[in-house]
């Protein structure tokens, strides 16, 4: 008799930006891998536009990489102690579009983000990252609110 093939393990990918929205997607992402006993992908999006610091000064690339990835790193620590399977990637662009290709790439079964409340121009006028993304996303979509 032969045994049964190993399903596909199920894939969420979790997106941050390091804001106070992050932890509770990833607590949320987290635990729904542990239940799913799926793998995790934590994906960060460096918005080339978004590296202005006040008084007209600017990070660089390298320099908000680095940022990003400890924090990244700490979500994938989080989870491998829980017994996940976890990653991250770093992907450079628009965060919803960079998201939803992201999730193509990386077959996810389900992605995870933070909502924050809409407090600038850009939100009002185009829509949160996590609207788009749950609008325009062919596999489910969590937001975990802020």
């Amino acid at each position: 008799m032969e045994a049964a093939a190993d399903p596909v393990e199920r894939r969420i990918l979790l997106a941050v930006d390091q804001s106070g929205s992050s932890w509770g997607a990833a607590r949320e992402a987290i635990q729904r891998a542990v239940r799913e006993h799926a793998s995790l992908i934590v994906l960060i999006v460096i918005e080339p536009h978004n590296l202005h610091l006040p008084g007209g000064l600017h990070r660089r690339v390298d320099q908000e990489r680095d940022r990003l990835e400890s924090g990244a790193l700490e979500i994938v620590r989080a989870a491998r102690e829980q017994g996940v399977r976890s990653t991250f990637l770093i992907w450079e662009g628009d965060p919803a579009d960079a998201i939803l290709e992201a999730s193509h790439a990386e077959q996810a079964d389900v992605i995870v983000l933070g909502s924050r409340p809409r407090t600038n121009l850009r939100r009002l006028v185009l829509g949160s990252v996590s609207s788009q993304v749950a609008r325009l996303a062919t596999c489910e979509v969590v937001v975990v609110p802020a």
